[in-house]
């Protein structure tokens, strides 16, 4: 690819993983969350990795990487949803933490780090599922 292909891409790249974020941290408040905010983060780090090849983030045949953070957020969900029979009330997904004001940010309680964990696990996910495409192919093509 160019350098102007490149340079776009790094600027481009940046605002989506942004908007994913925005996704994910709004998603309590307006359409979306985790997985809606995952997708578009992950777009982020593949069009990344279309700009500049399968060497960028130094691919060594393996998606271990993403997959760790997968491995990691999908742990937090579940630690998330037991938490509520860990403090002693035997319920399953409980929000316990306040949930604040209505409409502002900080308003759902527990919602929002679900949101989170699920948009990292998520990204984590489709581009593990892309690096393993990528790997297929190149591994095919010889």
């Amino acid at each position: 690819m160019t350098t102007i292909v490149k340079q776009t891409t790094k600027l481009i790249a940046g605002m989506i993983f942004m908007y994913g974020i925005y996704v994910i941290v709004h998603g309590h408040l307006t359409p979306g969350g985790g997985f809606a905010g995952g997708v578009i983060m992950a777009g982020s780090f593949i069009l990344l990795i279309l700009a500049y090849g399968s060497d960028f983030l130094k691919l060594l045949k393996e998606e271990s990487g993403t997959t760790m953070y997968e491995n990691l957020a999908m742990i937090v969900v579940l630690f998330l949803a037991v938490s509520g029979l860990l403090i002693g009330t035997h319920v399953f997904f409980l929000n316990w933490i306040p949930k604040g004001t209505v409409g502002h940010l900080v308003s759902a309680g527990i919602l929002p780090l679900y949101n989170i964990f699920v948009g990292i696990e998520v990204a984590a996910s489709i581009v593990t599922i892309f690096l393993a495409l990528i790997i297929f192919k190149e591994e095919v093509s010889k």
